[in-house]
């Protein structure tokens, strides 16, 4: 395993691209549509999901959003006022709805401004990579790093593709296991 997290994330972002790449789209499809059975136990009555607007190579959330929000759940998604600015969670009033979504500093789809801004009961993380343990290394940018540290009380789940399995991760102390991770194969925890 390469030693630095840069390092690390250029490899496991390959092997999560040609991972994605090499599944055939109709059954790509048909993976993420609705959370794991036992995962849905630790999620509490009425709370408020956050999720995130996945890039190309990364684990789908919108079918979770929607498997929520159909369940009488408030859905959250990250929001940022610009690249500067630390994230934040608004309300999508409907995952159904993509016209409640502009593109944010970086791109991504995010509420629009005028949403509310929540803090989620639980929360669903993108990663490059996890361990069976529930370590995860992400993007780079910190954003639910910083997040979750002034969070602490809210469960993180990961999702991810099967590829993005390792064996160890650096740790620092800022780095927080999550609850749980999800794969099309299998679900890693509760812990």
């Amino acid at each position: 395993m390469p030693e630095s997290k840069a390092a690390l994330r250029k490899t496991l972002r390959a092997a999560r691209r040609d991972h994605v790449a090499a599944l055939d789209p109709r059954v790509k499809a048909l993976l993420f549509m609705r959370p794991p059975a036992p995962l849905l136990n630790i999620v509490p009555d009425g709370a408020t999901i956050g999720l995130y607007a996945a890039t190309a190579d990364e684990a789908p959330a919108f079918s979770y959003a929607r498997f929520f929000h159909e369940g009488g759940h408030r859905i959250a998604l990250p929001w940022f006022a610009s690249r500067e600015a630390a994230m934040t969670f608004r309300t999508w009033a409907s995952p159904h709805v993509d016209e409640l979504l502009v593109p944010g500093p970086y791109g991504m789809a995010q509420p629009v401004e005028d949403a509310d801004e929540v803090v989620p009961d639980l929360l669903f993380v993108p990663l490059v990579g996890f361990t069976a343990n529930g370590q995860r290394l992400g993007q780079g940018g910190g954003h639910y790093d910083r997040w979750l540290a002034a969070y602490p009380e809210v469960p993180a789940i990961g999702l991810a593709w099967d590829a993005q399995l390792v064996d160890s991760l650096p740790e620092e102390p800022h780095d927080r296991p999550l609850r749980a991770v999800v794969t099309p194969t299998r679900l890693y925890g509760p812990w």
